[in-house]
């Protein structure tokens, strides 16, 4: 019994550390305000299932009917968490919805968003994607004036200062209070008497924009739920904005100047759906053109190009249209395993990638390959997918990387390890190439990657050049969180990172 206990502990690490060896987005927000609409709600769950990519381990919605707000949250997916009957509960006229992901460490439903404050003018409900690098300082500060926190994410540091500023202010005045003292990563949307409201940090690092719907508008962290939701895309918001929702008209509001814009070059490589659009370029138009750059700086003889599904498909496109190398399918993605497996015997031991991924033998075999792929972050999946296409008798594969190596962490909610734990930041492209097996391995240039995007300087390259836009805490350990910074599972009360 010990050993099979063992064993299914080991399977499941295997799994997570898959799971790991990825870049990952940590939320998706959205918002809709429709008044006199029947069933908001339902509108706002099916804008949580375009953004489910962006956060897979729970989801909430909360409903605002003349400042009243009902709300329900759980771990899972969206559609594990929401049926018909608490669906028809969430009643009103404004409603907001979260998606959350995490990658390891505690995960609880307290966790969940929305956030919902009760102050003493109402309540107000708080949906964030994004990261606070001094959200510790201010919580600790709070903690020392008899504020207590019942979640452990950064969000909440958020709600309790907005909650504590309206007291004396209206909910506009509150939130910009408040902006003035966060730092970091954020995409807000905020519900509060009959207000939908919308805010975007002053670098524009974490993305949100304004679809516009015969009954009222939509707030998003990417474009692509307006089709679903029959919504007519209007703009992005802008860094340092905030946007108010009211009496179905739309006001703009600015509450900070002259930053540095960065949006996220990841959103752009890998975290948004490729049918999105952010700060007016095609997230597939830019990853099209990655590949076609990709082919230019590594040009390589073989006989096909595969991508590894779904992140590395538009890239290798691109790369097979640029380099006149036949794109092909060799990869299959089971797209129904779920983050931990339990192990039924001994034979299975080794499946790890192949619970994933299976290789279709017929269209390698024989053949010299080009292995498109989105990035490397350990490395542990590189190599056991470049394993098994030789297995399964791939003459040569060639491993091409659509982003620059990965050499220094996020802080700013995305998911990447510590830099000890980055491959690119501690090993040689030659090494890296030795250690996954591959028998050339060639990374996107980062003025590759900035030309691809095409939005000038006007994006955060932070992880793959070490250039931060917005400045770092003393000890960068104490930033983040358990959803939207670099998890480091369980530890003392002064190591945790907080985030939203």
């Amino acid at each position: 019994m010990g050993d099979r206990k063992l064993m299914e502990f080991d399977i499941n690490q295997e799994l997570r550390e898959l799971e790991e060896d990825r870049v990952y987005d940590e939320c998706g927000v959205v918002g809709v305000y429709a008044p006199g609409k029947a069933d908001i709600a339902r509108a706002v769950y099916f804008g949580l299932h375009s953004l489910q990519h962006r956060g897979q381990e729970s989801a909430g919605i909360a409903a605002n009917k003349d400042g009243k707000i009902q709300y329900y949250k759980e771990m899972g997916l969206v559609q594990e968490v929401f049926n018909d009957e608490i669906i028809g509960r969430l009643q009103g006229d404004i409603a907001i919805g979260h998606v959350r992901y995490s990658t390891s460490g505690e995960s609880h439903a307290v966790n969940a968003m929305p956030l919902v404050v009760y102050h003493k003018g109402g309540s107000l409900a708080l949906a964030h994607n994004g990261n606070l690098v001094n959200a510790e300082s201010l919580r600790e500060e709070m903690q020392d004036r008899g504020v207590i926190f019942q979640t452990s994410i950064d969000s909440e540091v958020i709600a309790a200062l907005i909650a504590r500023y309206i007291r004396e202010n209206t909910i506009e005045e509150s939130i910009v209070k408040t902006l003035e003292l966060v730092k970091g990563a954020y995409a807000l949307v905020i519900t509060s008497g009959n207000k939908l409201i919308g805010v975007r940090d002053p670098n524009g690092i974490r993305p949100l924009c304004i679809g516009r719907t015969k009954d009222g508008y939509v707030l998003s962290s990417e474009s692509c739920i307006f089709p679903l939701l029959r919504a007519d895309f209007v703009r992005d918001v802008e860094p340092g904005e905030i946007v108010v929702i009211e009496d179905r008209e739309l006001k703009s509001m600015r509450y900070r100047k002259g930053e540095r814009k960065a949006v996220c070059s990841f959103e752009y490589v890998y975290l948004a759906r490729p049918d999105s659009e952010i700060d007016g370029r095609s997230v597939y138009m830019a990853r099209s053109q990655a590949g076609r750059m990709l082919a230019k700086e590594h040009p390589v003889e073989a006989d096909m190009v595969i991508a590894v599904p779904d992140s590395g498909t538009v890239a290798a496109i691109g790369y097979a249209e640029e380099s006149g190398i036949p794109f092909g399918e060799g990869l299959i993605k089971n797209r129904y395993v779920g983050r931990t497996f339990i192990q039924p015997d001994q034979r299975m031991r080794e499946l790890s990638v192949r619970l994933k991924l299976n290789v279709l033998r017929d269209n390698v075999r024989g053949k010299r390959i080009v292995m498109v792929d989105d990035s490397i972050v350990r490395g542990t999946t590189s190599g056991k997918i470049v394993k098994m296409l030789k297995d399964a008798g791939a003459l040569e594969v060639h491993v091409r990387v659509c982003s620059p190596p990965v050499t220094h962490s996020c802080y700013f909610g995305i998911d990447t390890p510590n830099p000890e734990k980055l491959v690119a930041a501690n090993h040689s492209v030659d090494e890296i190439c030795r250690m996954i097996g591959a028998d050339s391995l060639g990374y996107l240039s980062v003025e590759g990657l900035l030309e691809s995007i095409d939005l000038g300087d006007k994006v955060c390259a932070a992880c793959f050049n070490g250039d931060y836009p917005i400045g770092l805490p003393e000890d960068p350990a104490r930033t983040g969180g358990e959803s939207c910074g670099q998890r480091k599972g369980e530890r003392k009360r002064k190591e945790q990172r907080y985030d939203g």
